[in-house]
């Protein structure tokens, strides 16, 4: 079976770009003792949206595991805002944050859940190429370890039209990100 480009008509598997597939920029794989950070930098302006695909966990000792935080361009003044709809178990709560100096984005396993659990997630950064307009993330991720689960949707947005050409990564409440965490970027043509 090949694939047929829905802009042209034509078909073979080499169309995946005229699709508006994917293609990967960078991934990175936390080694032993974990990190604080992780910077994509250089990112190309070539694409129409970028996403990071997530298998993480943090040091956080926290029942609800902990959130991440995105830095643009190392913006960390507070020109951030947000949204949060999560289900905890049986419960589910809704947060906002205003003025804050990161995005924030999902909860993943922290050190208080079972060993060897780690959350996984989605984040879609949206028209992070114009220079014309604020910047949108969308997110999706949630862990559960047999004995308690967690998923959120989140949103957020970066007040700023300057272009993304970097992405710093931050444990959010805890101090690392722990070994074995794997964060990807990936390019999505348009």
């Amino acid at each position: 079976m090949s694939i047929t480009s829905a802009k042209s008509g034509a078909t073979g598997i080499s169309l995946a770009l005229d699709n508006n597939f994917m293609e990967p920029i960078a991934s990175t794989l936390v080694g032993s003792g974990g990190v604080n950070q992780i910077t994509f930098n250089d990112i190309p302006q070539t694409y129409k949206h970028l996403q990071i695909r997530v298998l993480a966990r943090t040091d956080r000792a926290n029942a609800q595991g902990d959130y991440i935080k995105l830095i643009f361009n190392s913006d960390i003044a507070t020109n951030y805002a947000g949204h949060e709809l999560s289900g905890w178990n049986s419960s589910a709560l809704s947060a906002v944050n205003t003025s804050v100096g990161a995005a924030y984005v999902n909860r993943f396993a922290g050190a208080s859940q079972a060993a060897n659990t780690f959350g996984a997630g989605v984040i879609d950064i949206l028209d992070y190429a114009t220079n014309s307009k604020n910047k949108t993330i969308r997110s999706l991720a949630g862990w559960d370890d047999n004995t308690a689960g967690n998923i959120h949707f989140n949103s957020a947005l970066w007040i700023n039209v300057n272009s993304i050409n970097s992405i710093r990564i931050i444990a959010g409440g805890g101090t690392l990100l722990t070994q074995y965490s794997r964060f990807s970027l990936y390019g999505i043509k348009g």
